[in-house]
């Protein structure tokens, strides 16, 4: 298998305040495109564009190629399990979404140290471990937000698992609240290969600050920004294979173009790498991946991730009249950052830990006063 996968969380979409609204042509062709350079990995989940991501795959992949030409991840919902009969319920659903009989890889999604205890409340493993021995499932495992620590308990007490999904990027690498480069460390040793997951940082590591874009382009001017940070996640030697969420065409030939015939990161760039972590560190205010985890318990119907992305810009290119005419836009169907209640269920939703009602303060401070 190429070490690059497709990501189905992100696909374009006609309407880009419903992420329901698959572009069903576009992801077609970037289907067939993918699939006609030789590259195989599909990864879907139950909640992404709200259940069209794996109809998606359905219709565009499935239904066209031979099921021996590619393969598939899923992942079972774990806050949706409440009882030992929702996994079998959910698992159903999922292989009638996607047309298929068997997944390639299945995952637990979202786990850490609170969804770990519900699995083991509820039979997540056992279950899995069930769908691997009726051939349902070719492979188990889990993707993975929380500290290391927790991680290496896990393993600890389920060591039969095929691969992890972890969240690594250069960005984050040494960051205290991911901690990605410990947990990569502690799969390592416990002999389970890694599946990437968010290479990009939600496409944060695609269009970085100006100062870092410079010196990526000086060290390699035909490569793209965002092929520095797939390629820094391909070259760890555990890693499986890396799933990048593309939305367009241009991504997909993008993201093809150098990983067709992959190279590692030499010496020298791995120290650019470095330089460009750190330059970046200083200028991100929130480290939101618009994993859109927070947005479907929020009262208020604040559409946090949008907000964030446009406070992020405003702080580091300042705030543009651009970025207010998108919050305008925003607001005329959605919550203001202001009308947040302060009820934190968002907050039990972020892989990235962000004190989501702290920062929506912030978001509120800037753009609720113009």
């Amino acid at each position: 298998m190429k070490k690059l996968g497709f990501g189905l969380m992100r696909l374009p979409q006609k309407d880009e305040n419903d992420w329901s609204s698959v572009d069903m042509e576009q992801t077609a062709l970037m289907a067939d495109y993918f699939m006609g350079k030789g590259f195989t990995h599909f990864d879907t989940a139950y909640p992404y564009h709200n259940g069209m991501s794996e109809t998606a795959l359905r219709e565009k992949v499935v239904k066209k190629y031979p099921r021996d030409s590619f393969t598939i991840s899923d992942k079972l919902p774990t806050w949706m399990i409440t009882s030992n009969d929702d996994c079998q319920k959910y698992f159903d659903e999922q292989l009638e979404r996607c047309g298929v009989d068997y997944f390639d890889l299945y995952f637990l999604h979202n786990l850490g140290e609170k969804s770990y205890e519900d699995s083991l409340k509820y039979g997540g493993f056992e279950f899995i471990r069930k769908m691997k021995a009726e051939g349902k499932a070719k492979t188990i495992g889990f993707s993975y937000h929380d500290k290391a620590d927790v991680l290496d308990q896990i393993l600890t007490e389920q060591p039969d698992m095929d691969y992890l999904l972890l969240q690594i990027n250069y960005a984050d690498w040494e960051t205290e609240s991911i901690e990605s480069r410990r947990c990569y460390e502690t799969a390592t040793k416990h002999g389970v290969p890694v599946i990437v997951m968010e290479p990009l940082k939600g496409g944060s590591l695609a269009t970085v600050p100006a100062e870092v874009e410079k010196l990526l382009k000086d060290a390699r001017p035909e490569m793209s920004v965002a092929s520095w940070a797939i390629r820094f996640a391909a070259s760890l030697e555990n890693v499986a294979f890396v799933l990048s969420g593309m939305s367009n065409m241009e991504q997909m030939e993008d993201n093809i173009s150098y990983m067709e015939n992959f190279e590692l990161l030499n010496e020298e760039e791995q120290k650019i790498i470095d330089k460009a972590s750190e330059m970046i560190k200083e200028a991100f205010a929130i480290p939101c991946t618009a994993c859109n985890y927070c947005i479907e318990d929020c009262p208020k119907n604040i559409p946090i991730p949008k907000y964030f992305s446009l406070y992020n810009n405003q702080e580091q290119f300042g705030l543009l009249p651009p970025h207010f005419a998108y919050y305008t836009n925003l607001i005329a169907d959605h919550g203001k950052a202001s009308d947040c209640i302060g009820c934190k269920k968002c907050e039990k939703h972020c892989p990235q830990h962000i004190e989501i009602a702290k920062e929506i303060e912030e978001v509120a401070a800037v753009f609720d006063s113009q």
